[in-house]
């Protein structure tokens, strides 16, 4: 009796895993023309983000270009001291948190306005000339963006100090102000990052569906009303998407950001310095790469333990928003 039942049970088994196989192969065939589509990016994927990840062991090791990776000597967390028993380290994580932060939060606000206002727009001709100005700033280089911003902040010639001193006020040397640099660095991140991220938004505002705007304006509502109640509802899922994504970043910096627009000025440090830019004169001075792969896989771990953190949060409060 129980080998009969053993055998139902293992016939069962063998039934589902072919249903399974079955199944899969049929997405996987339905799917097709879409998997083909992203296989380039799979590809790119793969060679850039999971082939080096055997380097790993470099952060945990004095690297010997004569031995190779695997044959130098393994030195333990001597390469974390550096990023994390200096006089320094309480400075690089705060402005490399705090900096993002302002990043991530005044972005998505600003994203989310512009993507608003390209919504209202019914000129088909008008959106795209506008999409087309918004998105451009996206494509410079940091390096064209910091020759720009030292035309704006230049002590001498900068267009910001003609402005003030032809109301009769007088010149500002602004790279010798560090204070003012968080709003200049959240200014011109904005102005080049703000266009692309809203044109995520953007698609997700055109996919609602007209009914619910024209039910709204029969009983009365207001754009704002409609705007409130309709369309910020709708872009939620996406806002709590990318925002559990940036979270993952926080820790690590925009290093052309931070490197081109101060000009690596040592006056700014005390606001602009982070561990991307910190680890980067490190690395110029001494020249040892398990440096730079410690700092490397420290922002990774904490950027992967926040995403975890940040998506288990929003499962509590709105499990169909969360990444996974």
């Amino acid at each position: 009796m129980r080998n009969k039942i053993c055998i139902r049970k293992s016939t069962s088994s063998i039934r589902n895993l072919s249903n399974t196989i079955k199944n899969s192969l049929k997405d996987f065939k339905s799917n097709l023309p879409l998997t083909l589509l992203a296989f380039p990016g799979i590809v790119l994927v793969f060679i850039f983000c999971y082939l080096p990840l055997p380097g790993i062991i470099l952060a945990f090791k004095k690297l010997d270009f004569a031995k190779g990776i695997f044959g130098s000597p393994f030195v333990g967390l001597e390469n974390f001291k550096f990023l994390f028993f200096t006089d320094t380290a309480w400075r690089l994580t705060r402005n490399t948190v705090l900096m993002n932060l302002i990043f991530i939060l005044a972005g998505m606000a600003c994203s989310v306005i512009i993507a608003l206002l390209l919504f209202e727009v019914r000129n088909e001709i008008a959106v795209k000339v506008y999409q087309t100005a918004i998105i451009f700033p996206y494509f410079l280089s940091w390096v064209v963006v910091g020759y720009m911003s030292y035309g704006i902040l230049s002590s001498q010639y900068g267009l910001l100090n003609v402005i003030i001193k032809a109301f009769g006020g007088e010149s500002v040397d602004w790279y010798s102000k560090p204070e003012w640099w968080p709003f200049f660095l959240a200014l011109f991140y904005i102005w080049k990052s703000a266009g692309m991220g809203s044109i995520i938004y953007y698609a997700s505002l055109i996919g609602i569906d007209k009914e619910y705007y024209e039910a709204a304006t029969i009983d009365g509502a207001t754009k704002w009303q409609m705007t409130r109640y309709i369309s910020l509802p709708f872009i939620y899922p996406m806002m709590t998407l990318l925002l559990i994504l940036n979270i993952g970043n926080i820790i690590r910096a925009d290093f052309g950001l931070f490197y081109y627009l101060t000009r690596d000025v040592p006056l700014l440090y005390p606001t602009t310095d982070v561990i991307d830019t910190y680890v980067f004169r490190v690395m110029r001075r001494i020249g040892d790469p398990g440096m730079a792969a410690a700092a490397g896989l420290y922002q990774s771990t904490v950027g992967f333990v926040l995403i975890v953190i940040s998506n288990y949060i929003v499962t509590k409060i709105e499990p169909d928003n969360a990444l996974f």
